[in-house]
């Protein structure tokens, strides 16, 4: 794979985040064991001080669920809270480009709604989103 004419394939990840690239990979990868704050704080590890909380306010704000759930572990929130979540520590590092692996999987169909308006809202924001879907 190739991103702005620069091959991708064996870089080591935090090289990729630093292009502004982020992966949400299919089965909603989160920190089971940290918070919600914790989860969305490793997503921005990378992300300049002065445009950490600028970015978690914008994913708490796409986000409202997260927010009511800031202090919760990530491991028992349901399906699509933990989708949220990955999307949302996904989006910490201001992505220009976010790769959604089936992002749909095996959750309710109001929840996907509310997923794929945010995505649609990501896109016409500037981001480029690249997803996988099988259904």
């Amino acid at each position: 794979m190739r991103y702005e004419g620069e091959e991708l394939v064996g870089l080591p990840s935090s090289t990729i985040m630093r292009k502004s690239i982020a992966v949400v990979p299919e089965g909603r990868r989160v920190f089971s064991r940290l918070t919600v704050e914790e989860n969305l704080a490793m997503g921005g590890f990378f992300t300049d001080k002065d445009d950490y909380q600028v970015q978690m306010d914008k994913v708490l704000e796409l986000f409202p669920r997260l927010k009511e759930r800031y202090e919760q572990r990530a491991g028992t929130m349901s399906g699509g809270e933990q989708q949220m979540l990955a999307i949302g520590r996904a989006l910490m590092s201001k992505p220009k480009l976010l790769l959604l692996d089936e992002p749909s999987l095996g959750l309710a169909p109001i929840i996907i709604q509310q997923i794929f308006e945010i995505i649609e809202q990501l896109r016409r924001e500037g981001v480029t989103v690249f997803l996988v879907e099988q259904n």
